[in-house]
């Protein structure tokens, strides 16, 4: 069995990489550190198991996730990002994922959803799945998030949570001029006039949570 990790950052893949190989040493683990990267690692050979981060440059995690699911319809794929908000998480179980947890749960965590997904089954992180379900009665959506492209989202909601436009770009790895073009685009899309119009409307839409 063989599991492709997809990341952009090369130092955090290659730690989980590592982790990955000494818990379960019966798996090849192999390295991607893009969209276009992963999709060719899996024409060459197809994984048991894809786990793919949300934010990565050029072809985002998303829409790897769709072009591979579209490829291979029973391809497991479990998402492995830094981003907590539930509108993400929707969009990767509607693009197939079959789990989703974040980049702050524990090793052990991240063990556990993999041997789960390789089994066949779902696997959600808890806090994520309590959201979730108690969320279940809303729509799935907001038309205002639709609106959106995948890239456009995910810059939305860095920007919702008052990320700095220079670290976007940096997390994203495209430049900061791409990160502002994206931003007056959004702002046209949305009708909001200002950047802090911007943060209420990520408040309203369930995109940033206000602590209190």
């Amino acid at each position: 069995m063989n599991i492709l990790l997809v990341d952009d950052h090369a130092v955090v893949r290659q730690g989980y990489a590592s982790l990955l190989r000494a818990v379960l040493p019966t798996m090849q683990v192999r390295e991607a550190a893009s969209g276009e990267e992963a999709l060719a690692r899996v024409q060459e050979q197809v994984p048991n198991l894809v786990i793919m981060d949300f934010g990565l440059p050029g072809i985002s995690g998303l829409e790897t996730t769709r072009r591979l699911r579209q490829r291979l319809p029973q391809l497991r794929v479990l998402f492995f990002s830094m981003h907590d908000e539930l509108p993400l998480v929707r969009q990767a179980l509607d693009a197939g994922a079959s789990g989703y947890l974040t980049k702050n749960s524990a090793p052990e965590v991240l063990i556990e959803a993999v041997q789960r997904v390789l089994a066949g089954q779902a696997y959600i992180e808890q806090p994520l799945a309590t959201q979730l379900a108690c969320t279940s009665h809303q729509p799935a959506s907001d038309p205002r998030l639709q609106c959106m492209t995948q890239r456009e989202l995910e810059i939305f909601v860095m920007l919702a949570k008052g990320t700095p436009v220079r670290a976007i770009a940096e997390q994203l790895c495209i430049s900061a001029k791409t990160v502002s073009n994206h931003l007056t685009l959004l702002k046209s899309k949305l009708q909001v006039s200002s950047h802090a119009e911007l943060v209420h409307l990520g408040i309203d839409l369930g995109v940033v949570r206000v602590a209190g």
